[in-house]
């Protein structure tokens, strides 16, 4: 075994999620997790496998076997002939990257930050922004899975293509994703272009803006009518990364540092947070920059917050986001996070936010110890009423019964989930609320 040991408690990234799992496994292999798994069903135990911890819900939680990813990681290869690479289920994508960056390889598309593990990432549903590209796990070529009777499925279009259709985004339900293939290319260069620009700006053209590039983001600061844009699109070159300095003040300093500042200062005087957002959205200024797609897709995140995020139609998410600006501008409510929009091309997921449909994201965030509940509240109402899918991994308070109704192909995932694993080995207290017993 790659080694088992007695019990600790589990935290997630955000601190909002602990669990004391009755024991810890960190398998080596496919055959080791295989055979904790039928340990754990001789011992009458459920069995959760975590990635970093970066779900703000708790999809990871356990009171059972908890399997750590953290020798389960590196490349097992990389097919040129059919533009592809395996690697084992807790790399992070961090490392992911910069080997496929050596090998003058890339990923289409990705989501903002890359601490997560491959399979933590795509399970929950990650993803970036994109006109044409979708999500992490849209990628997916094939992928290997532990399932409930210790059995190792290797799951692609051709090979047991049901469970390959959803266990893409499983949400950890189908069993324990061992390794992953992914569709890559060769790496080329995006050029990004950040501006700031008035919300009524944004919105009224918001249409086009989304039309006429590959991956529009925009994020709006609340108590404020102003917002910052990013555009990514693909760059014949040359290269011309950010300048050391104005990087640092813009991605560490501006982002990490004295937004930790701002966002603690807020928290102690709510009452400061309208004033600090007009300067600090007013102090924002454009700029252009030019590499390999993870140095534009991604950045550091060090500032924790709790987040709540929902996939609307893409049609709807201008109303919406206009109704959420109403919310803030009319209550008492003290918001120091900008919210972030982004958007994706339906896919075919069963459980993906985009399934079946063009989508776009709102995300709403509040610093790590401040009261979110009214909030998220507030604006959960609003997105349900658009009916609204929330990211699998981001706080929601939905159950079941919704997701049969806002998912066209739920019944189908967990007849899935019912074949594969009918004593619900792979089963918590999140799942059986999202999936039903």
């Amino acid at each position: 075994m790659g080694g088992a040991n007695g019990s600790s408690t589990w935290r997630n990234w955000a601190g909002n999620v602990t669990a004391r799992p009755a024991r810890e496994v960190s398998p080596a292999s496919a055959a080791e997790l295989a055979d904790a798994v039928r340990r754990a069903a001789e011992d009458g135990l459920s069995v959760k496998a975590v990635g970093t911890g970066h779900s703000f819900t708790a999809a990871a939680a356990t009171d059972g076997v908890l399997i750590r990813p953290d020798l389960l990681t590196g490349i097992r290869g990389i097919d040129r002939a059919a533009m592809t690479v395996t690697v084992e289920a807790g790399t992070p994508l961090k490392r992911l990257n910069t080997v496929l960056a050596r090998e003058g390889l890339s990923l289409t598309n990705m989501g903002d930050i890359m601490e997560q593990t491959v399979a933590g990432a795509t399970s929950t549903g990650t993803h970036g922004t994109g006109r044409d590209s979708a999500s992490i796990a849209a990628q997916i070529t094939a992928l290997e899975l532990v399932t409930a009777d210790g059995s190792i499925l290797t799951c692609s279009e051709k090979e047991n293509p049901e469970v390959f259709a959803a266990a893409r985004i499983g949400l950890g339900a189908l069993g324990v994703v061992t390794a992953i293939t992914f569709a890559v290319e060769p790496v080329f260069l995006l050029t990004a272009r950040e501006e700031p620009m008035a919300f009524d700006r944004v919105t009224a053209e918001f249409d086009g803006l989304f039309a006429e590039n590959e991956h529009f983001e925009f994020y709006w600061f609340p108590h404020t009518g102003n917002c910052n844009t990013k555009r990514n699109n693909r760059s014949a070159g040359p290269a011309a990364p950010p300048g050391r300095l104005s990087g640092w003040i813009e991605d560490e300093f501006m982002s990490n540092g004295l937004f930790q500042v701002v966002c603690s200062l807020g928290r102690a005087v709510p009452a400061t947070i309208p004033s600090i957002a007009k300067v600090s959205s007013r102090a924002l200024s454009a700029r252009t920059y030019t590499d390999i797609p993870y140095k534009v897709f991604t950045s550091p995140r060090r500032v924790r917050f709790v987040e709540m995020e929902y996939a609307l139609p893409r049609e709807a998410v201008v109303g919406a986001l206009r109704e959420v600006k109403a919310l803030v501008d009319r209550s008492p409510l003290r918001v120091s996070f900008p919210v972030e929009v982004r958007t994706a091309p339906a896919d075919d997921i069963a459980l993906s936010t985009a399934s079946g449909r063009d989508t776009a994201y709102i995300a709403v965030h509040m610093y790590k110890g401040t009261p979110y509940q009214a909030y998220f509240t507030a604006v959960e109402r609003i997105m349900t009423a658009h009916a609204g899918r929330p990211h699998w991994g981001k706080l929601h308070t939905r159950d079941a019964a919704y997701f049969a109704d806002v998912y066209p192909r739920f019944a189908e995932f967990t007849a899935l989930r019912d074949r594969l694993d009918p004593e619900r080995r792979f089963a918590n207290g999140y799942l059986r609320r999202v999936l039903g017993d």
